[in-house]
């Protein structure tokens, strides 16, 4: 596939969601992304609405994060935010599993709240990407995962919060996309700041890139094709 600065563009979730985020981060954020035509901004719920307006005429998607950043949530309360992000006119959720249940090997939690949340996303017509947060996870749970999102069928697996101990990893992004076999999307984020690497997670097989640095990697993207 050969890729153009139009085409790479709507790889990035360009990505804000920092404790700190003010109204002018988030226009600032919305106008970069309508320059460069992202796929979205990643943001949390508290701007959906005044991103959703910012970005209104365009196809850059506005997206939520639920649960962020430790997944430490009731299924209920991960339910309830959620639905209070559509209702505000989120395109997409990123929502973080319970990591801690994982860790345990609960399966059985793990997809009963990856279906629920699936099951409110796909009435409403909204995109969903389940964050494993692999820096705390063994390659076997990473897998095994990934096995339950082949069975449960979200839009996307996506590798970490950028909040963790760590973000992507090739092998993490490759592993990932092994397991599903294109039955689902694979998400790379976190750490994520160059061309470089971000090309590297594109040939693992990732669909979308969760970064907040797009401007500079479609900068670096152009000057490596001069």
């Amino acid at each position: 596939m050969t890729l153009t600065k139009q085409s790479l563009a709507k790889y990035f979730d360009h990505t804000f969601v920092k404790a700190y985020a003010t109204e002018d981060d988030l226009r600032k954020l919305c106008n970069e992304a309508k320059e460069m035509n992202t796929a979205m901004v990643a943001i949390n719920p508290e701007w959906v609405t005044f991103c959703k307006q910012e970005l209104a005429g365009t196809d850059v998607h506005v997206g939520a994060a639920i649960s962020f950043p430790l997944g430490q949530t009731s299924r209920k309360s991960k339910l309830d935010e959620c639905q209070n992000a559509i209702d505000d006119g989120a395109d997409e959720i990123d929502y973080v599993l319970n990591i801690g249940r994982a860790k345990m090997h609960d399966w059985t939690y793990i997809q009963e709240e990856m279906e629920e949340m699936v099951h409110l996303c796909r009435k409403h017509d909204v995109l969903i990407k389940v964050i494993f947060e692999n820096c705390y996870l063994e390659k076997a749970e990473i897998k095994k995962l990934a096995e339950i999102a082949t069975i449960v069928k979200p839009d996307y697996i996506k590798t970490s919060t950028g909040f963790g101990s760590g973000g992507a990893t090739v092998e993490d992004v490759a592993l990932m996309a092994k397991t599903v076999h294109g039955t689902v999307k694979v998400k790379a984020a976190g750490g994520i700041r160059s061309w470089e690497t971000c090309k590297a997670m594109i040939e693992a097989g990732a669909s979308r890139i969760g970064t907040s640095s797009a401007v500079q990697i479609l900068k670096e993207f152009e000057e490596a094709e001069q």
